[in-house]
């Protein structure tokens, strides 16, 4: 029997047998205008970050799945391996990117079915309203696919959507995304873009739309490498463009040219609202699906919406840094910086200076990390507590400490500032924590650590009952 190509089920079965009790189903109606991100608030406060489904969603039919990217562990799983060797293990994989493979129509789940013309209607699908200053319902775990009009490239990333009428969706991007050079490539030969966004995959799909790739396009392929597989992918309805063939939902649609809409605001991965503002806006043009979809959320200014894009951006981390210091160990984005302002990176190290070329190496991959610290390989970088230990202990301002102004850094940040410092803008004040010790021939205490004979051999089982 040949094996079925990975989706969002198969890897969800893949989840409830590997770690039970990591899928929550939510069987009491909720109402998606505020009370599915309440749920996740109120297990946050707990640390509690498990996968959410609710099957009875107030006015709607179709179940909703949230927070599925809340955790390294069910992120690490998605790529076949464990926390402690994600991060070379993503760099790896996504190296090893794999053509998609077209299929046919009927071999295509998203074309169950098919909604165009008057048929189209965002209502029809269960949209939240995340946080409490929202401007409305807002797809935000969606991923945009486009085609770059001078080298056709496919180009995929997640943006957010902000539903403005039946057939209407806002559209608001980083100016630095690569699918905003093709918007604006696209009104500058006054030509509309076609736009696809694909809801509900194998997790692999949001970890490639957030990928830092070199150039645009390559996401897609980026995907089936994160699988292990070609990603099967069919035309578009109204669109000449591929869409995951196993995707649980389909919207298709045109940015025009010149045109634009009020959107926002909307709580972002800082956990503070953007303000509003005149953006282009899609004008949708077909809606696809399964016959039973299920509709994936990405939880927005939560644990969710932080995570979702670390491991591919520590997976780059890792590539570029390793490039410099090859006595690289590990990297990790911790969820205390929102997943993108601080950056914990652990080397063996060789020579004094080798942790300001690795924090160089970072600061320039990622223009969002603000912070960042290096430490000995002997600390676990997943580890917070570790990596303040190593602060505490090993690191002196007046000698350890860099400080960099007007760096380029995240125009989300609420105190980013502008060039004369009386206003917000894109540039942030970076920092660098040297909490390595002294390379040899310099002396320093030895850690403090029980025998390794004894913790070999103790098995705390047999001395601590459940």
């Amino acid at each position: 029997m040949s094996k079925m190509p990975k989706d969002l089920r198969s890897y969800l079965d893949e989840l409830k047998q590997a770690c039970p009790g990591e899928v929550l189903t939510i069987g009491r109606e909720v109402d998606l205008r505020y009370e599915a991100t309440a749920i996740v608030e109120k297990l946050e406060a707990q640390d509690r970050f498990p996968v959410l489904l609710f099957t009875s969603v107030k006015g709607h039919k179709m179940p909703v799945l949230t927070n599925l990217a809340a955790s390294y562990a069910r992120l690490a799983l998605a790529i076949g391996t464990d926390v402690p060797h994600m991060v070379p293990h993503y760099a790896r994989r996504a190296e090893q990117a794999v053509p998609v493979q077209w299929v046919e129509k009927p071999q295509a789940p998203v074309k169950e079915v098919v909604l165009e013309g008057h048929d189209v209607d965002l209502s029809r699908l269960p949209i939240p309203i995340h946080n409490e200053l929202d401007a409305g319902q807002y797809i935000s775990g969606g991923v945009a696919i486009t085609r770059d009009p001078d080298t056709g490239e496919i180009n995929a990333g997640i943006y957010r959507h902000q539903v403005q009428g039946a057939a209407q969706l806002g559209w608001f991007i980083n100016p630095g995304n690569h699918a905003n050079y093709v918007r604006v490539r696209y009104e500058e030969m006054q030509q509309p873009m076609e736009v696809a966004i694909a809801i509900g995959h194998h997790p692999a799909m949001l970890l490639a739309a957030v990928a830092k790739l070199r150039g645009i396009g390559g996401e897609l392929e980026v995907m089936g490498g994160l699988m292990g597989e070609p990603l099967g992918v069919v035309r578009g309805e109204t669109v000449d463009l591929p869409v995951p063939a196993r995707a649980e939902i389909v919207i298709e649609g045109r940015i025009l040219p010149g045109e634009r809409r009020d959107e926002g605001p909307f709580g972002e991965w800082p956990r503070f609202y953007t303000g509003t503002g005149e953006r282009p806006f899609i004008r949708v043009s077909a809606i696809t699906m399964r016959r039973d979809p299920i509709f994936q959320d990405l939880s927005a200014a939560h644990a969710e919406h932080s995570l979702v894009g670390c491991l591919p951006r520590m997976g780059s981390l890792y590539k570029r840094i390793k490039e410099v210091v090859p006595s690289l160990v590990n990297v990790s984005l911790p969820l205390s910086g929102g997943g993108r302002v601080f950056c914990y990176i652990s080397i063996k190290k060789n020579v004094d200076g080798e942790p300001k070329q690795a924090a160089f190496a970072a600061l320039t991959t990622d223009n969002s990390i603000r912070e960042v610290v290096v430490v000995d390989d002997d600390i676990d970088v997943f580890n917070e507590r570790e990596v303040l230990w190593a602060r505490a202990t090993c690191f002196q301002a007046d000698k350890d400490l860099a400080i960099i102004p007007y760096a380029l850094g995240s125009h989300l940040n609420p105190t980013a500032y502008n060039y004369a410092r009386d206003g917000k803008g894109a540039l942030e004040t970076k920092l660098i924590f040297d909490a390595t010790r002294p390379a040899a021939p310099a002396s320093f205490p030895a850690r403090a650590r029980a025998h390794p004979e004894a913790m070999g051999r103790i098995r705390l089982e047999e001395y601590i009952g459940d």
